[in-house]
């Protein structure tokens, strides 16, 4: 009796192990052409005419968020987004291959949503930052490294949480 439970609990074991390394493989050959190291340059103005510059946030820790108007899991996620930079002043967005600045300015009163955004049109700053999809965020340290990448879906209290453990711990 003792074995066959031992042997359960090993095969559960097996699965569970099986299941991270898969999901971690999948996460590598997502992650695979994004920056790492320092931060790439990211300066511009915003959507709502502010000018930025990720050199400016120099010692505080960073989330740079890459979505677009016609992705689906971006359009779930964009209530977290928006519910973290209503207070921190720390959150950029970029809107890649969205339309015109009018366009995503529409968007974003349609969806009812507010945060800092700059506007990607042609991909060129997605392309600079390794982002082949969306939603990918990045949490860039409090010196400029990138300490934290997610690629597609993920929770508010995940980002805040990666937020401070830039902050604390990098």
């Amino acid at each position: 009796m003792a074995n066959k439970g031992a042997a359960r609990w090993r095969t559960y074991a097996v699965n569970v192990l099986v299941l991270v390394l898969v999901v971690a493989g999948i996460r590598l050959w997502q992650q695979r052409d994004m920056a790492a190291g320092a931060a790439p340059q990211l300066q511009g103005v915003t959507l709502a005419g502010q000018p930025y510059s990720l050199q400016a946030q120099r010692g505080h820790p960073v989330l740079v968020h890459f979505w677009a108007s016609w992705c689906p899991v971006c359009r779930a996620e964009q209530g977290s987004i928006a519910a973290i930079a209503q207070d921190d002043p720390t959150v950029i967005t970029i809107a890649m291959q969205s339309g015109t600045p009018e366009q995503v300015a529409a968007h974003m009163r349609e969806q009812g949503i507010a945060f800092p955004v700059l506007n990607d049109p042609d991909g060129h700053i997605a392309r600079a930052w390794g982002v082949h999809a969306v939603p990918v965020s990045f949490i860039v340290g409090p010196d400029g490294q990138t300490r934290f990448i997610e690629v597609g879906y993920t929770t508010e209290a995940g980002l805040r949480i990666r937020k401070w453990l830039a902050s604390a711990f990098f």
